[in-house]
């Protein structure tokens, strides 16, 4: 039996790839799809691509072109999320932080460089007016990592997708300070280099599966609430409020001209110092 590993955090967006290993559509071709969870999220997704340990992850959009330009062999094969990712700017609770700018000269916790955490506090410092070069960062690994770095109430910064994060709000070990939405679609699907070559029939037929599912939910968010509000262990009227607000893509087009201005974002931002062209990011399983 053939296994095609899928890597993925392990919050609510990826409930559709939850659904779709659960179904495991392609036994009867002997396929097994095999979901794997990665908390570190993004640059360690990055990693997993580029030393051939998965063979697709669900990254987010501007960490995975950063890494791209930096060598990763992966390619996009379609967007999983089109709607912005809204990124909690939180703080320990006890740390007496009222406003943002009390976090200017602060330490920014991150799961690792290059990962979504990281660069978007540089989106948030370019917001803000500050110095993006003055910038300290504190690596924490996961969420685990940052509730552990945050029990000791000192000022300090940490950026994380806002529901995921709510149930530490409520709970009074975080408190959200803020908010800021990436300014691009926030998730893409990125394959290994030796699947696109070697499975891009598989492929196609693995997108055409996720696209059905998110087209699914598309079409009666509602009844999805109660199904993720268990999986992820939160509160059905926040699953509400973030299933409305979220938009799943349903076929694979990824826009040159989105690649085009994100891109142009993270060059601004210094995270990025050379361009290339926006077809070496994309490969079109069907064209």
């Amino acid at each position: 039996m053939e296994q095609i590993r899928i890597t993925g955090v392990p919050e609510h967006f990826n409930f559709p790839w939850q659904l779709l290993v659960k179904e495991q559509p392609f036994l009867k071709d002997g396929v097994n799809l095999v979901w794997e969870d990665e908390s570190r999220g993004s640059g360690a997704m990055n990693s997993a691509i580029r030393n051939d340990s998965t063979d697709l992850a669900i990254i987010l959009t501007e960490s995975f072109l950063k890494d791209k330009i930096d060598g990763n062999p992966g390619k996009i094969i379609g967007y999983h999320v089109k709607s912005p990712l809204v990124w909690g700017i939180h703080v320990p609770a006890e740390a007496g932080v009222n406003n943002l700018n009390d976090l200017k000269s602060s330490p920014f916790l991150v799961s690792r460089k290059g990962s979504g955490s990281h660069l978007m506090s540089f989106l948030l410092a370019k917001r803000e007016g500050w110095n993006p070069q003055d910038l300290n960062f504190e690596i924490i690994n996961n969420l685990d990592g940052a509730i552990s770095s945050f029990k000791d109430n000192k000022v300090k910064a940490f950026l994380w997708e806002k529901f995921t994060t709510k149930p530490l709000v409520d709970q009074g070990l975080f408190k959200r300070v803020g908010e800021i939405p990436t300014p691009w679609p926030c998730f893409v699907i990125v394959a290994s280099d030796k699947i696109l070559e070697h499975k891009p029939e598989l492929l196609q037929k693995i997108l055409n599966e996720i696209y059905s599912i998110n087209r699914k939910i598309l079409e009666d968010k509602e009844s999805f609430v109660l199904p993720i509000s268990k999986a992820y262990s939160l509160e059905a009227e926040d699953v509400r409020d973030w299933i409305r607000q979220t938009t799943w893509a349903e076929d694979a087009e990824v826009p040159s001209e989105e690649i085009g201005i994100t891109l142009e974002i993270l060059m601004g931002l210094g995270l990025i110092d050379e361009k290339m062209d926006i077809a070496e990011f994309i490969q079109n399983l069907n064209p």
